[in-house]
């Protein structure tokens, strides 16, 4: 193979390896517009208690974590009903590809110490498998 043979190739590969299929873009831009949504709402929330003893802002930056400690999820966006108060949280959950969405009520929810000196988790009972037969969230406006 000549070395301009072996360039196209690489020029190639990478070429394809920068794509990105309408999918994977479409999930990008519905996270970013989660996470968007979800600076704004903690930004409007400022230092008030939100839940579980939590700012939305602490929520926010908590992981979903199984009562053994292993991480299912990531909090994306704190569920509020039209009186304000905080009913539900949004998780993206771990590992899973294209991102999915569920909902996870606050019932039964405990806050733990994470990884970090002022890090939280939030706790629940549920396993992967109880997140994985849970319905898709359904992804709007705030």
């Amino acid at each position: 193979m000549t070395r301009s043979s072996i360039a196209i190739l690489a020029l190639s590969a990478f070429a394809l390896a920068a794509c990105e299929s309408e999918a994977e873009r479409q999930a990008d831009a519905t996270e970013d517009r989660l996470e968007q949504q979800a600076a704004q709402s903690a930004t409007a929330a400022g230092d008030e208690i939100a839940a579980l003893g939590l700012t939305e802002r602490q929520l926010l930056d908590a992981d979903l974590v199984a009562a053994d400690g292993s991480e299912l999820g990531d909090v994306e966006q704190v569920r509020r009903d039209a009186s304000g108060a905080v009913t539900a949280l949004l998780v993206e959950v771990e590992d899973s590809e294209p991102d999915r969405y569920v909902e996870i009520p606050l019932t039964g929810l405990t806050v733990t110490q994470g990884g970090g000196l002022s890090d939280a988790d939030v706790q629940t009972s549920m396993t992967a498998q109880d997140l994985a037969a849970l319905p898709d969230a359904t992804i709007g406006p705030i």
